[in-house]
């Protein structure tokens, strides 16, 4: 009986050391879901497998990736922003501003090259409704002044070679901070807040949605694939940079500075495969930080730059100065948006830059402030 015993802990050992020799060890494992888990005996589990484009299938082929409601609010602001930049040699109608922000009649009443249930109001950051409604209403009053001369206190026009801008009395050109703001409040905030929040993350990732109605994804792929349509980003970015939209074309200018590896493009494709692959959670997690982190960073970047800018044409071409430091006011605007778990940035210090530094009478700014403003964005994330 002990000759048999001794035999049956040799067998026993020696089956633990295969184990480990082929790298089975508990800190493998557990980088994966039971559902990953194909242990058969070998002490293998599956690679995660990452894709080189955001184009995802199931085990029959079909694809799960489906963010069309984003595409549609996305052909929306670029619609608006059209019609707003057009106040530059016609006067604007509220009316039909208000249509676009809400999508009334599924068409902006009759404003919109195309139908759609969505809109862009009902999905805007709650607090900050009301402050859109009121740009929206002095850009289409500093648009009764498009045949004047801008100046302070006097809504009009200002070129500078080939550009015409729109500014108000106060030197603020609405039109940027609508549409750049409107990328925060609705775009990133959607997609960092919203769908990468529990409500959305803490779903079902077993099965399919509908497949009876063409749909093949789970509700975890769908809420990923839509924070994904928000960033504005073709499938194979960045080796495709045609069409860049929104947000995907600022990371695209910042990239090179901000980090060439693109870390918000990578992170959306690993958390999607770790989604999809039946991967442990946690990955997915540390995706969604990453990309909230960098977009972040992508926002602060580019005040930064367009802050810069302002300063090299601050007291030689006001057109200039005012349209770039209407769109750095927005880009500042959207770090408000950045969940407050991974927002590196104090709230008290956007609203000491939007406040109490630059203020809302852009006649007034002066290089000290663009200078103290650039300071503190630069010492905060380190540029």
């Amino acid at each position: 009986m002990k000759n048999v015993s001794f035999l049956l802990i040799l067998i026993a050992t020696a089956a633990i050391v295969s184990c480990k020799k082929k790298g089975c060890t508990d800190e493998t494992a557990s980088n994966y879901s039971e559902e990953a888990k194909k242990d058969d005996g070998s002490c293998t589990y599956p690679e995660l497998a990452i894709p080189s484009t955001y184009n995802f299938t199931d085990d029959a082929g079909n694809n799960t990736v489906s963010y069309g409601g984003q595409e549609e609010r996305l052909n929306q602001l670029e619609e608006m922003t059209t019609y707003m930049k057009s106040g530059t040699a016609a006067t604007l109608n509220a009316a039909i501003l208000t249509a676009m922000f809400e999508n009334t009649d599924d068409n902006a009443s009759g404003n919109f090259t195309f139908a759609s249930t969505k809109q862009l109001k009902n999905k805007c950051f709650a607090s900050d409704v009301t402050r859109f409604e009121g740009y929206l209403t002095a850009l289409a009053l500093a648009s009764e002044d498009h045949s004047e001369i801008a100046s302070s206190g006097q809504a009009g026009v200002l070129s500078s070679g080939t550009s015409t801008y729109l500014f108000a009395a106060n030197g603020i050109e609405y039109a940027q901070l609508i549409e750049k703001g409107l990328m925060g409040a609705v775009f990133l905030n959607q997609a960092l807040n919203v769908y990468f929040g529990a409500d959305k993350m803490n779903v079902d990732n077993s099965t399919a949605v509908n497949t009876g109605e063409g749909k093949f994804y789970t509700e975890m792929e769908h809420h990923w694939d839509e924070a994904f349509g928000y960033f504005g980003a073709p499938i194979d970015f960045p080796t495709n940079t045609d069409n860049l939209r929104f947000w995907a074309k600022y990371y695209d200018i910042q990239s090179a500075e901000l980090n060439p590896s693109l870390v918000i493009t990578n992170a959306f494709l690993k958390g999607r495969a770790a989604i999809s692959q039946g991967f442990e959670l946690s990955i997915r997690d540390e995706q969604i930080k990453n990309i909230r982190e960098e977009w972040e960073r992508l926002s602060a970047a580019q005040a930064v730059n367009y802050l810069e800018k302002a300063k090299e044409n601050f007291g030689s071409d006001n057109a200039k100065f005012l349209h770039e430091l209407s769109e750095a006011y927005a880009f500042i605007l959207c770090l408000k948006y950045v969940p407050l778990e991974t927002r590196t940035i104090d709230y008290a210090d956007i609203e000491t830059i939007l406040d109490d530094i630059i203020t809302t009478d852009f006649w007034t700014v002066t290089i000290s402030d663009l200078n103290v403003s650039i300071t503190l964005l630069n010492d905060t994330y380190g540029f």
